[in-house]
């Protein structure tokens, strides 16, 4: 199986906790995949929304693909994610009593099929991000010490 990343959400490790990950297909119109073959996609400020049945892509941006002309599709719009019944259920449980998010983290091409994984997440606080900087600062330090 190859696996071509296409967009990663570089923020979502410093501003959340990620705590399941889960692999979902993607709803697309022809013009939108060719768009994201074309990697011209943001998944920066996107997020999922789910009602306990369906899951939902919402806000991710993929541009519009300029030979399709007449067919194109709206750069915005809401796409449907492609999650086993027991996945959408166990990410609904997470949301509804535990408070959590749900985020995309990377879109990648496998075998061809737009694919893109999310994850549950709990947002960190300002203090919880201070430290990862402390810490990141920390190991450049002693890396640097190492090279001399």
């Amino acid at each position: 199986m190859s696996e071509k990343i296409i967009a990663r959400n570089r923020k979502a490790k410093f501003e959340y906790f990620l705590l399941d990950n889960f692999e979902a297909g993607i709803v697309l119109k022809g013009s939108e995949i060719k768009s994201i073959r074309a990697r011209q996609i943001s998944i920066a400020e996107a997020y999922v929304q789910t009602d306990g049945r369906e899951a939902w892509l919402i806000n991710a941006h993929i541009a519009t693909y300029n030979p399709a002309s007449r067919q194109n599709h709206d750069p915005k719009r809401k796409r449907k994610l492609l999650l086993n019944k027991k996945e959408i259920r166990k990410i609904w449980q997470g949301v509804k009593q535990k408070g959590l998010t749900i985020i995309p983290t990377k879109i990648y091409l496998r075998d061809g099929l737009a694919k893109i994984n999310i994850s549950l997440a709990k947002g960190k606080k300002l203090y919880d991000k201070r430290r990862e900087i402390a810490k990141k600062d920390m190991q450049r330090d002693l890396d640097r010490q190492h090279k001399q």
